[in-house]
Parts: structure tokens; C-alpha cells; sequence
């Protein structure tokens, strides 16, 4: 063979061979790579999951809510607690520096959870239509509006409570909040009626509205998440902290107009004096243990009366709260005593039965009970002033959930007819705690 002919074969084997190379090398990149999650495309349009179902349904309820000028905002608890552990890269992420792989949206689950604050909402129907329009299937949870039942010609009127908007087969969760006396925020139970689908979506995930829930008006600032401008609380932890202790009982206004239809309401100068200045001294102890951030809740004859009446019982002359000794702090006394309440008595120690007791105007007291955990019950003590005799109350287990009573948001026993029963034993039923005249 001749010499030219064996450069050609050297040649076109040297071409086959890098050929071979190359196709290896684009099987490797846009095959292999891709199936084993190693290769991760930096360009425009191949991001990684923001062409899923859900990073689209999201990105299409924000378009939507942006254009009507909703103002949303997150409080999906998963995606809050995602964006929390990465707080200071989301704060400085912008569109031009976003990264190319969806972290917070394309996390797989069922729904995405939004809130909204209600009166702010100004042409809800169009909305709907809109939604609708853009492929949404939407769901209206509404329900009589519970404020309302003290007032019995008012009590079926209905307010929305909960939206569910399904695109494909991803869901966003609406929550609906309702501005509270209190300068706080109210949602209600997600409660299905009778002909509601239940396989709309998968109900016993939805992470809020198993039971009504109160929250602290949050600070809100504007994010860019997966390439997405979202609202989120300010503070995301201290929304997250909330959300399990966020349980909220309604007083119950029906009983309390039946109890003032068999007992009518004292009138009296006395007695509407008391009531204003047991009302300011509430407010006033609330404000003072919430910048301490001590947890407390109403306790004895004041629990006692928003309960059977919400409303401040007239001939009770003082106001009764409770706190668990573990949440005691030295400068409670002092903080109370800045606040123009001086300490009137102080009995038992921290470690036995303590119990303070300050001075109000016209001459209402404040008396704070600690309580004590036991294996299997819950105990605080009593000390008679005059003899100096002690008491050991006993109490069934308890948990907090929230109220409001006189315009502020308080905290109460979520099982309070254990905790009042408890508390006005067999020798004195607390329902016989009734005026005379």
C-alpha cells in the first residue's frame, strides 16, 4: 500500500475517533448528566423546575393579585421556614441575580398558602372572573359571621372566610383575615358544608383552618423568591412561632344574651365605674406582661365572666390573671410599679405559691395567680391575708388558645369549663355566681 493511502486511512480514523469523542461528550452533558441531576444548565429557559406545575401556579396567582392590586401575602409555614434559613441571601436576591434553580416554590406538595387581609380587598367578583378566566377552578369557604351574634338580627350574616384556587393539579390556599378590636388579625374555621367536594383538594393538609386562628398584625416587606415579588411578615420566626399557639375561642355571645335576659345587667354608677376601670386595668397588664413577653391568661372571676357573660363581672372589685411560674421574671413587680401600679400584697415565694397582688385606681386590684405543673394536674396557692393561712387550688391540665375580651386580644384555657369547674368547686358551682337582685 502506498504511502499516501496509508495517510488517508491514519486520517479518516482520526476523524471517526474524535467524532465518537464528541458524541460521547453531548450524550454525557444533555443525557446522563441530566437524568442523574449533576449538570445543572445556567441558561435562560432551563431552569430547574420553573416550568412545574406549581412554579407556574404560583406564578400565575401573583400575576393575578398584582394586577388587581391584592394585596396578598406568604404564610405558607414550609416556604416561610425555607426563606428564614436563608434570610439574608433572599433579602438581597433581585431578578438580575436570581438563581437559576427554583428552591422555595417547586418544593412538591399539594398547595401553596397565601394570606389576605379583607377589608382591603375592593372588587372581589371581578377577581373570581378573572381567576376563572385564566384557568383557576376556585372554591368559597364563607360562614355567619361570628361577631355578630351578639346582636340576634344580625347573627346569619356571612363573610368569607377561606379561597381555594386549583390550577392542574397544584392548589393556593386564601386565607382570609379579618381586622379584630385589638389591632390584631382573625381567621376563621375552614368548616366544608354538605355540598362541597372533598377531593377538590386534600383538606386535612390545609395547615390553617382547622380551627379559628388570631395573629399579631405583621410588618410586611417585599421579597423576590424563585424570580417571584411576594410579600412575607417582616419577622418570618415570629410568624412561624405564632402559628402553633394561634388557636382562638369566640366568646360566646348567644349564652351571654340569654344569661342578661334572666339577670339584667347592673347599671348601676358603681357598677359601670368598676367595669371602665377594670377594663383600663386589663389593658394596662396586658401591655406591660406583653413587653416583658410574659405569657398570661384571664383567670378566675374575670375568666369567669367572659365566659358565662363576656363582659366584666359588676360586683367582682378586682381582676384576676394567671401565669405559669416558669415564665416568671424578676422584673415583673418593677415593670408593674413603672407602670403606676404599686405592689399591694405579695404572698409565697417563686418556688411555693406565689402570688402578687397590685393596686389600681379607685381603689380596683390586680391579682396575678402562678401556676404550677405537676405530673398529672396543675396547682397554684392562696394565702388568707388576715391569718396568714395557705391554700392549695388544684387544677386539671391545661392549654392557652386566644379570646377577645373588652376590645384586646387575651389569652384563655382552651378546656374552660375544666379550668372554671376547677376553679369553683362543688361547694360553690360557678354558675350559681349569679347577681341577686
Amino acid at each position: 500500500m502506498s504511502k499516501i493511502s496509508k495517510n488517508v486511512i491514519l486520517v479518516l480514523l482520526t476523524l471517526t475517533s474524535s467524532s465518537f469523542l464528541l458524541f460521547q461528550l453531548y450524550y454525557y452533558k444533555h443525557y446522563l448528566s441530566a437524568k442523574n441531576g449533576s449538570g445543572l444548565s445556567k441558561s435562560k429557559g432551563s431552569r430547574i423546575g420553573f416550568d412545574g406545575t406549581q412554579w407556574r401556579a404560583v406564578k400565575k396567582f401573583i400575576m393575578l393579585t398584582s394586577s388587581q392590586n391584592v394585596p396578598v401575602f406568604l404564610i405558607d409555614p414550609l416556604i416561610l421556614e425555607l426563606i428564614n434559613k436563608n434570610f439574608e441571601q433572599v433579602k438581597n436576591t433581585s431578578h438580575a441575580s436570581s438563581t437559576s434553580e427554583c428552591k422555595f416554590f417547586c418544593v412538591p406538595r399539594d398547595f401553596t398558602t397565601f394570606a389576605l387581609q379583607y377589608q382591603l380587598w375592593k372588587n372581589e367578583e371581578g377577581w373570581f372572573r378573572i381567576a376563572e378566566n385564566m384557568g383557576f377552578q376556585c372554591l368559597k369557604i364563607e360562614s355567619k359571621d361570628p361577631r355578630l351574634d351578639w346582636i340576634d338580627s344580625l347573627s346569619g350574616t356571612e363573610i368569607p372566610l377561606h379561597y381555594i384556587c386549583k390550577l392542574a393539579s397544584h392548589a393556593i390556599h386564601l386565607v382570609v383575615f379579618h381586622e379584630r378590636s385589638g389591632n390584631y388579625l382573625w381567621h376563621g374555621h375552614l368548616r366544608l358544608k354538605g355540598h362541597i367536594d372533598r377531593k377538590f383538594v386534600p383538606f386535612r393538609k390545609l395547615q390553617f383552618g382547622r380551627y379559628p386562628g388570631a395573629f399579631d398584625r405583621p410588618e410586611l416587606q417585599q421579597i423576590t423568591v424563585d424570580g417571584l415579588d411576594v410579600l412575607i411578615p417582616k419577622d418570618p420566626m415570629r410568624f412561624l412561632e405564632e402559628i402553633p399557639h394561634s388557636r382562638f375561642i369566640e366568646c360566646r355571645y348567644k349564652e351571654a344574651r340569654a344569661f342578661f335576659q334572666q339577670y339584667l345587667d347592673d347599671n348601676t354608677v358603681e357598677a359601670v365605674t368598676f367595669q371602665k376601670r377594670a377594663k383600663e386595668l386589663l389593658q394596662l397588664a396586658a401591655k406591660t406582661l406583653k413587653k416583658l413577653g410574659v405569657r398570661f391568661w384571664l383567670s378566675s372571676g374575670t375568666c369567669l365572666g367572659w365566659y358565662r357573660q363576656c363582659s366584666i363581672i359588676p360586683y367582682s372589685k378586682d381582676v384576676d390573671l394567671g401565669i405559669f411560674i416558669q415564665d416568671y421574671k424578676s422584673d415583673i413587680i418593677s415593670a408593674f410599679q413603672d407602670a403606676g401600679l404599686p405592689l399591694k400584697h405579695k404572698f409565697g415565694k417563686v418556688e411555693d405559691s406565689l402570688e402578687l397582688s397590685f393596686q389600681g385606681k379607685d381603689d380596683v386590684k390586680l391579682d396575678i395567680f402562678f401556676f404550677y405543673e405537676e405530673t398529672d394536674h396543675m396547682w397554684n396557692g392562696g394565702t388568707q391575708a388576715k391569718t396568714g393561712k395557705k391554700f392549695k387550688y388544684l387544677f386539671p391540665k391545661f392549654t392557652l388558645c386566644w379570646t377577645e375580651f373588652v376590645d384586646t386580644k387575651f389569652r384563655v384555657p382552651c378546656e374552660t369549663v375544666e379550668y372554671i369547674e376547677a376553679n369553683y368547686d362543688e361547694t360553690c358551682p360557678w354558675d350559681s355566681l349569679a347577681p341577686t337582685r
